[in-house]
């Protein structure tokens, strides 16, 4: 079984973790559940949720799983009742993104909890490590939902060389057993993986979202440029970040003529909050990664994780046997 050190920080036997997929209303509980018992790490997330709410969903995976898990926050928007929240339900790890840790480490600390911290830039990931997170993960621009600019090939062993020796997860661009192979020769001691877990069966995302990800080429899941007219803004520290979904007549338009998304922002950004809540997001920004290219099934989360690790080893023999024959056609006769 392919194991890294990252695996002994976060407590898993394989080193992927499942990354947080917008709301609980949206992935539900059973995700994150069936990817820990399968040995990784399952994560929710709380945005949107309420500090009841997320320690509901806290126990209830706990009464799902009794493997490591993470709860997610971001500061799209950050609700420090929320974290408080969190903080009471001392998760086994917490997760944080789209803005700087800052004095929240050591909250976590004090609670036992291993501080995991996502980064798009080489920057963010200097400052995370100062602040004594113990995680990073370092997200590229092919990644679904709130992304930065930067490619995750050439993001990656950036981060890898600045905050040496922390852990670093890859995330973006990574959904079968050739991207962990890639991310571990980048530097990287584990992936994040998102839009691969939202075609799964335990997601709890509309069957129409997961069809258009199993049918969608790379192409199609595309910046949403007019996102500050649809969606919060970053609370204070947050990063400034653009999401990415496939394509949908709400996208195009509003990507096509963002002036005109700019004059309607209020009734749009009203719009999309009540789609988020009644399960129809999908038909307006259904956020997804550029690995949809990659996905063309629906499988059980255990099944993915297995696969995921069968294929990375394949691969990793393979380029070890690749190597082996170059050196033996190269020695001399």
């Amino acid at each position: 079984m392919l194991r890294t050190p990252v695996c002994g920080v976060l407590g898993i036997e394989v080193p992927i973790v499942q990354g947080p997929l917008g709301g609980p209303w949206q992935q539900g509980m059973r995700l994150a559940a069936a990817v820990s018992d399968a040995g990784a790490l399952g994560s929710i997330p709380t945005t949107l949720r309420t500090p009841s709410q997320v320690r509901d969903d806290a126990r209830r995976l706990r009464d799902l799983t009794d493997r490591p898990f993470a709860l997610n926050m971001t500061r799209r928007p950050y609700d420090p009742e929320v974290f408080d929240a969190v903080i009471a339900e001392a998760p086994p790890v917490f997760s944080f993104a789209l803005g700087e840790p800052d004095d929240l480490v050591a909250r976590v600390h004090d609670v036992g909890a291993i501080f995991l911290q996502q980064v798009t830039t080489v920057e963010q990931a200097e400052r995370a490590a100062e602040a004594g997170v113990d995680v990073i993960s370092a997200q590229g621009t092919e990644s679904g939902g709130f992304c930065g600019d930067v490619s995750t090939m050439a993001l990656v062993p950036q981060v890898v060389d600045a905050v040496r020796p922390l852990p670093v997860l890859a995330s973006g661009g990574i959904a079968d057993g050739r991207g962990i192979a890639a991310a571990l020769a980048l530097g990287a001691q584990g992936v994040n993986i998102g839009t691969r877990f939202l075609a799964s069966t335990e997601c709890e995302v509309s069957d129409d979202w997961k069809a258009a990800i199993v049918s969608a080429a790379s192409q199609d899941a595309v910046k949403v440029v007019f996102v500050d007219q649809i969606l919060p803004p970053p609370t204070e520290r947050g990063f400034t970040t653009v999401p990415r979904s496939l394509r949908t007549r709400f996208v195009e338009e509003g990507n096509a003529r963002p002036e005109a998304a700019a004059a309607r922002a209020e009734a749009l950004r009203t719009r999309v909050m009540t789609s988020m809540r009644d399960g129809t997001a999908h038909e307006l920004i259904p956020l997804t990664g550029q690995t949809a290219g990659l996905v063309r099934d629906i499988a059980p989360a255990a099944e993915l994780v297995h696969r995921l690790i069968t294929e990375a080893e394949a691969t990793l023999r393979a380029l070890a046997d690749l190597v082996s024959e170059k050196n033996d056609a190269d020695a001399p006769r």
